[in-house]
């Protein structure tokens, strides 16, 4: 193993711990369009404006540049022993 293939694994299993953890910490979706359709409540609310604020929408966008950061590692790993090898 090379030194490379190390520091990336290290960096692949830190990346996918954390994900791990930030995917977790996140609330569950709620069936909340049904019960909108049945009771006929409005979307119009103040968490309905801001909810590209809230800390789900935070986390959302945590997870997505994480796991686009794992897929990059996860190739980078495994194309680059192809191009340095003697």
């Amino acid at each position: 193993m090379s030194t490379l293939e190390i520091v990336g694994g290290v960096i692949i299993l830190l990346l996918s711990v954390v994900t791990i953890i930030i995917c977790l910490s996140q609330d569950q979706k709620s069936q909340d369009s049904m019960t909108a359709a049945l009771t006929g409540a409005s979307t119009e609310s103040f968490y309905g404006k801001n909810e590209g604020r809230t800390k789900e929408a935070i986390l959302n966008k945590i997870t997505k540049v994480l796991a686009i950061l794992l897929f990059v590692a996860i190739l980078a790993v495994n194309i680059i022993p192809i191009f340095t090898d003697k």
